[in-house]
C-alpha cells in the first residue's frame, strides 16, 4: 500500500496563516522602528547633559532590530539595494521628478524674492566635504526608508501604492512640526519610494536625496526651512 506523506507547506490553511503572520510581523517590524525614531525626537531630546547618550539608546534599539531582521528574513546587501547593476535604470526614473522639484523652488524663490545661493549652507573652503557628508546621510536615511521601511511595507501590503503611501507618510512624519520640510519630504518619500520598487538602488537614491536637499536649503527662504530642525529640537 502505497502513502503519501503531507509536507507542513502543501497545507493550504498553513501556508495562509504563515502568509498572515509574516505580514503581521513586518507591520509589527515597522512600528516599532518608525517609534524608536519618534522616541528619539521628541522624548528624549531636551534630556540636559546626556543628551546625545539618551538620543543613541532607542537609535541603538532601532538599528539592532533592523540588523537583526535583515539576518531572519536572509536579506543580502544585493536585494536592499547596495547594488551597481541597475543604477543608471534608477537614476534615469528620478531625473523627471528632480528636475521638477529644483524647477519648482527656482520658482517658489523668484516669487517670493528670496535670494538663491548654493553656498549659504556650505561654505566654500568646504564644500566638497559638506557634499560628501550630506551623500553618506542621505544613504543613511535612504537605507532606513527604503531597505527597511519600505521592504517590510511591500512584505505587509504589498507592491504599490498602499506601501508607497506608508514609507512616504512616515518620512514626511517624521519630520514634523516642520511644516514645509514635512511636505516636501512626504512628496520626495513617495516618489523615492515608488522608484525603488521598480528599481532597488540605494546609491542613486542617495544622490538624488542629497542634491536635492542642497538645492532646497539654496533656493528657499531660510524661514520657511527653520534649519531643517525637526521633533522637539525645532522649537530650540
Amino acid at each position: 500500500m502505497k502513502t503519501t506523506e503531507m509536507r507542513l507547506t502543501d497545507n493550504p490553511a498553513t501556508s495562509s496563516s504563515t502568509e498572515l503572520s509574516d505580514k503581521a510581523l513586518a507591520g509589527w517590524e515597522i512600528v516599532s522602528v518608525a517609534s524608536s525614531i519618534v522616541i528619539a525626537e521628541w522624548m528624549l531630546a531636551s534630556a540636559a547633559g546626556f543628551r546625545t547618550a539618551i538620543i543613541a539608546i532607542p537609535v541603538a534599539l532601532a538599528f539592532l532590530l533592523i540588523f537583526l531582521s535583515h539576518r531572519i528574513r536572509r536579506e543580502t546587501f544585493y536585494q536592499i539595494g547596495f547594488r551597481f547593476d541597475n543604477f543608471f535604470a534608477a537614476l534615469f526614473k528620478l531625473a523627471g521628478p528632480v528636475i521638477a522639484i529644483g524647477v519648482t523652488c527656482l520658482i517658489v524663490a523668484w516669487r517670493l524674492g528670496a535670494s538663491i545661493d548654493f553656498l549659504r549652507w556650505h561654505p566654500k573652503r568646504y564644500l566638497a566635504l559638506q557634499l560628501t557628508l550630506g551623500f553618506f546621510w542621505a544613504l543613511a536615511q535612504q537605507y532606513v526608508l527604503q531597505g527597511f521601511f519600505n521592504r517590510r511595507a511591500m512584505i505587509s501590503l504589498g507592491r504599490g501604492w498602499q506601501s508607497i503611501l506608508v514609507v512616504a507618510l512616515i518620512f514626511g512624519l517624521l519630520h514634523l512640526p516642520n511644516l514645509w520640510v514635512t511636505i516636501i519630504t512626504l512628496f520626495a518619500g513617495a516618489v523615492w519610494a515608488a522608484v525603488y520598487q521598480s528599481a532597488p538602488n540605494l546609491f542613486a537614491l542617495a544622490i538624488t536625496h542629497s542634491v536635492m536637499t542642497w538645492f532646497i536649503v539654496s533656493t528657499l527662504p531660510r524661514a520657511s526651512l527653520h534649519h531643517l530642525r525637526v521633533g522637539l529640537g525645532y522649537f530650540f
